[in-house]
C-alpha cells in the first residue's frame, strides 16, 4: 500500500466552489437573448411578421399570457415567444410591446 492511497480524497478549496458558481451563472446568460436581440423580436411582433430566433433562424412558438385583472386595476396581454430548436425564450407585453 501506498502513501498515495491512504491520502484523503481531494476537496475543492473554497474559492473554487465560487468560481464554479460564477461560471454556471455566466452559461446561464449566454442562453438568454441579448437586448438587441430581443428589440428584434419585439419589433418583428409589432409589424406583425411571423418571430424568428435571432441565434438559429426557426420559427418560434407564439403563447398568450394573461393575468393581474384580479382586483388590481389593470390588465396585462403578454406573449411568450419560445424557440422549439434552442431553447431561448423572451416574454413582451403586447399592447406596449415592452419587455418585461
Amino acid at each position: 500500500m501506498s502513501a498515495s492511497d491512504d491520502a484523503p480524497a481531494e476537496r475543492a478549496a473554497p474559492g473554487e466552489a465560487a468560481a464554479d458558481s460564477a461560471a454556471d451563472s455566466a452559461a446561464d446568460s449566454a442562453a438568454a437573448y441579448a437586448p438587441a436581440e430581443q428589440r428584434a423580436l419585439r419589433d418583428a411582433v409589432a409589424a406583425g411578421a411571423a418571430p424568428v430566433c435571432p441565434r438559429d433562424g426557426t420559427a418560434m412558438t407564439r403563447r398568450p399570457v394573461g393575468g393581474g385583472s384580479f382586483g388590481l386595476g389593470y390588465s396585462r396581454r403578454r406573449e411568450w415567444l419560445i424557440c422549439p430548436a434552442c431553447r431561448r425564450s423572451a416574454l413582451f407585453d403586447v399592447k406596449r410591446g415592452t419587455r418585461n
